[in-house]
């Protein structure tokens, strides 16, 4: 894979995840998907699911890769309720999203193509 495609992927990689992080969560995932502060009648399983899947989603899109979109997927909920339970700060948070682009790149250019 050509580097300059490479570099393209990884950045409508960071474009989906910031459309996946902001407007895509909204205000309702945002807090429902926190178990630590659960709202009421909420399963913040599903929540933190939905939002996860959104992220897995954008990535499978975008890679064309399947699992990519699956690896997105509980990466991002497990990163995500590291923050929910203030063990990872909300910038480390944001820091380990990138890092995992960057994984799924370099994946695609050990790999590619990946299923």
């Amino acid at each position: 894979m050509a580097t300059h495609h490479l570099l393209t992927l990884f950045l409508l990689l960071i474009i989906g995840h910031a459309l996946a992080d902001y407007p895509l969560q909204g205000e309702f995932l945002a807090k429902a998907k926190n178990r630590f502060a659960p709202v009421a009648g909420v399963p913040w399983y599903q929540a933190l699911g939905a939002h996860s899947l959104i992220h897995g989603g954008a990535v499978g899109w975008i890679t064309g890769s399947i699992l990519l979109g699956v690896l997105e997927t509980v990466s991002h909920f497990v990163i995500d309720d590291l923050k929910c339970g203030r063990r990872i700060s909300y910038n480390i948070d944001q820091l380990l999203h990138v890092l995992c682009k960057l994984l799924w790149v370099l994946l695609l250019y050990v790999f590619d193509p990946l299923p």
